[in-house]
């Protein structure tokens, strides 16, 4: 007679409760882990140990086969751990798989899980842009375009768990995972977040997107990697918890990661409150709760709120965590946890049957294996929609009418980013995530702006010169420790001050009609880059002397076009008023030369808009559009503030703006807010703009900022072309958190601001929102939207 669990024909709690009941502890515990191995096609199948490890006091274990047998919850990064060939680590992956299934006394198949954020993190994988070219291209229909084939790369592998997206709210460019960010405004993030979700699960949920990193963690003192957060609940839901609220709600995130930082002194693998109460028992959360790598043994190691991993394990799986990653240093003391009676049984039944419940959803029980003949990765169709996604976050920031480069004219092309590579891959990009383990891999697939531009060109109008380098020798990441670590070892900054370099980049300038400069990051994990997780900065001066090279080619007198590629925005120290153009790229991926070249040519029109604003200086650290009145000091500090704000971004072409007219100038409090604006392309070129809706709230019971967008909308027009917007804006996105921590709307007076960004602001309406304070319901209305008529 078939085992109830076997049937697929029966429901799946009633498959969840007969295998529960036939399990021993020790086989629960194991689903409640990852293990990171080094997988073998032949079964030789090892565990992944390195240097890093140490950061979390992660040690290897012997006896791996023994410990196999009683099965195992997830297998951590079987592709993205090392460099293999798609199909012959699939092969490893399901040697793996055959073993759980049919050498193991229950036959429970492990759920495989690979980082997803830029692309599968995977040998020949398609290289997608940033976070923050997403979201530059204000274009949800697109990312989750993009979300789709990166979804559909990782399902032809075997991967049932991407851990992406990145929610985290940009405060301060200075931390280095602003480049994972969508960006600095919430609502934002929220909107971006729910189309990346949609695409990667698919419309058969047959794969679990991971929202991370839950909650704050771009807020830490100092813009530094795991630095403590303080944040009052209030904020903290206003700002860093509401993304995370609209991809849970609104569409239907399966899995969501804790952060390795404490907030006010609670560290968020431990936080009962908000992985509890809010995630699961506020929101309604089913899905599954996995840690960061590393993140519970944090809980002893770094944060010294347990004695010991039994503490730990038992501290995290009570407060709501469901699997500790990568491994098991924490969940292997989980029987003594038990017998010194710190967890119960009973809660990790609770833990367990989660567990099995979305393997059983996803299937693993039925398919447990993959098949290695229908692994699809750099598809023509997965690769075009990368570089549309490159080409249209490309935002020019300053263009004196040098731009669009018109005919074939003689160009240098100059900087230590035009012919590098990995300069336009972020951090979780596979060739540069392995650099932490000396493992280089080829970068074939990536077209340079350098190789795009000689190929539109052609090659005789092209001078290229280094002018200088960012990093000389690319070196494994620094050691981790906690906090100052007296008496280790620190990494001393592997930045280049070679200056011999810029007489030759000079000369090729001068020599030539346009320059074209190429500067940035470097992205590299843990201070082997000059961007990326671990690798935060004090400064906003482009990294070692790329400034210097700037001042240089500026002083030739010829043209100078800037393209800047990386993960935060730098300044260029008052150079801004004397180059001819300025493009932001942010780090385009594979494509993103094309995209380039595409833009400074004028075969294709720079859409994007700033997500981040762009701040004077480091002192306005930590600087965001959407601040309070008073951030700005008393007096207003000279030094406060941005040159290119949140939401801007030029094109070929101008637009004008109407008045924006309400359908009513008073709303009820369970109503919605309509308002109409018209805008003309007055301009000689097709383009389009991005027409962006603000609100201030004029008066409150507590401090708001000084404005919040709440919706906005690309409209494409032809020259002398007119379109009319409708805008229709819940009045249920006019809360914030009220101190009790319940989101409330007040009545009173609200402006509307239409602009083309945050600073130009072309309109402003007053609507009256009547009735009486609203608490919101579990289900408000979180979306706004936006007819267009011609």
């Amino acid at each position: 007679m078939t085992a109830i669990y076997k049937d697929a024909n029966r429901p799946v709690a009633e498959r969840v409760a007969d295998l529960l009941a036939r399990m021993t502890p020790e086989e629960k515990f194991a689903q409640m882990h990852g293990l990171w191995l080094v997988l073998s096609e032949q079964g030789d199948h090892r565990e992944r140990t390195d240097l890093s490890d140490e950061f979390a006091g992660v040690s290897a274990q012997d006896a791996l086969a023994e410990r196999l047998k009683l099965g195992v919850g997830q297998i951590t990064r079987p592709l993205g751990t090392h460099i293999v060939e798609a199909k012959q680590g699939v092969r490893a992956a399901n040697r793996l798989q055959k073993t759980l299934m049919e050498e193991t006394r229950l036959g429970i198949p492990a759920l495989f899980h690979e980082e997803c954020l830029v692309g599968l993190l995977c040998k020949d994988a398609t290289l997608f842009p940033s976070s923050l070219n997403y979201g530059s291209t204000w274009d949800p229909a697109l990312i989750k375009r993009a979300a789709q084939q990166i979804g559909d790369e990782a399902r032809s592998t075997g991967c049932k768990q991407g851990l992406a997206p990145v929610l985290d709210v940009s405060r301060d460019v200075r931390w280095g995972r602003t480049e994972e960010t969508f960006g600095e405004d919430p609502w934002l993030v929220g909107v971006m977040a729910c189309a990346y979700v949609e695409g990667l699960q698919g419309e058969q949920g047959d794969m679990l997107a991971t929202l991370k990193h839950y909650v704050g963690h771009s807020f830490s003192e100092g813009a530094r990697n795991h630095a403590p957060v303080h944040l009052g609940f209030c904020e903290l839901n206003d700002t860093f918890l509401l993304p995370f609220e609209m991809a849970v709600k609104c569409a239907n995130a399966g899995s969501v990661m804790p952060a390795y930082h404490d907030i006010d002194n609670q560290p968020g693998h431990s936080d009962h409150f908000l992985l509890t109460t809010v995630l699961r028992e506020q929101w309604g959360f089913e899905g599954i709760i996995v840690a960061d790598y590393g993140g519970v043994s944090l809980l002893h190691q770094h944060h010294g709120v347990t004695h010991d991993a039994d503490e730990s394990a038992a501290l995290a799986f009570n407060a709501g965590l469901d699997v500790e990653l990568p491994k098991d240093d924490c969940a292997r003391h989980l029987a003594q946890a038990v017998e010194r009676g710190l967890i119960t049984m009973e809660k990790v039944d609770e833990i367990v049957a989660r567990l099995l419940a979305v393997k059983f959803r996803l299937g693993l029980f039925e398919h447990p294996y993959s098949d290695e003949q229908k692994i699809v990765l750099q598809a023509e169709e997965t690769r075009q929609v990368a570089r549309e996604v490159a080409t249209r976050s490309l935002t020019l920031l300053e263009n004196n009418g040098v731009l669009p480069l018109n005919g074939a004219p003689k160009v240098a092309v100059i900087g230590p980013t035009a012919d590098d590579p990995l300069a336009l891959l972020s951090g979780y990009s596979f060739p540069v995530h392995l650099i932490i383990s000396d493992m280089l891999e080829e970068t074939s697939q990536v077209t340079t702006p350098l190789a795009a531009l000689r190929q539109t060109l052609g090659e005789a109008q092209v001078r290229y010169a280094k002018g200088c380098h960012i990093i000389e020798k690319r070196m494994a990441g620094a050691p981790v420790f906690p906090g100052d670590a007296s008496g280790k070892p620190m990494q001393a900054s592997p930045v280049s001050k070679d200056i011999s370099l810029i007489p030759d980049a000079v000369r090729a300038a001068q020599e030539s009609e346009v320059v074209i400069a190429c500067v940035g990051d470097l992205a590299g994990l843990f201070q082997s880059g000059t961007v990326g997780e671990g690798s935060d900065t004090d400064s906003l001066t482009l990294p070692g002397v790329q400034q210097q090279l700037l001042e240089a080619l500026v002083e030739t007198g010829k043209p100078l076009v800037v393209v800047m590629t990386g993960g935060r925005p730098y300044n260029l120290q008052g150079l801004e008023t004397r180059v001819a153009a300025l493009l932001m790229a942010w780090a385009p991926g594979q494509e993103g030369g094309w995209a380039i070249a595409d833009v400074l040519t004028g075969r294709a029109e720079p859409q994007g808009r700033l997500v981040v604003s762009v701040p004077k200086s480091a002192g306005a650290m930590p600087y965001y559009y959407n601040h309070k009145l008073k951030s700005g000091g008393t007096p207003f500090a000279f030094h406060f503030g941005s040159r290119y704000p949140f939401g801007y971004g030029q094109s070929w072409t101008q637009f004008a703006y109407a008045e924006p007219e309400l359908a009513t100038s008073q709303v009820d409090i369970d109503g919605e807010i309509m308002l109409r604006v018209k805008i003309t392309n007055v301009g000689e070129r097709s383009g389009s703009d991005v027409v962006q809706l603000y609100v201030r709230d004029k008066v409150a019971s507590m401090v708001r900022p000084v404005q919040e967008l709440k919706a906005f909308q690309r409209v494409a027009l032809r020259p002398g072309e007119t379109a009319t917007l409708t805008f229709t804006l819940p009045v249920d996105m006019l809360n914030f958190t009220r101190r009790d921590g319940k989101r409330i709307v007040e009545p009173g007076e609200f402006e509307l601001q239409i602009g083309a960004s945050s600073a130009d602001i072309r309109g402003r309406a007053t609507v009256t929102v009547t009735g009486q304070t609203k608490v919101l319901p579990q289900r408000w209305r979180m979306m706004s939207n936006c007819e267009v008529s011609r």
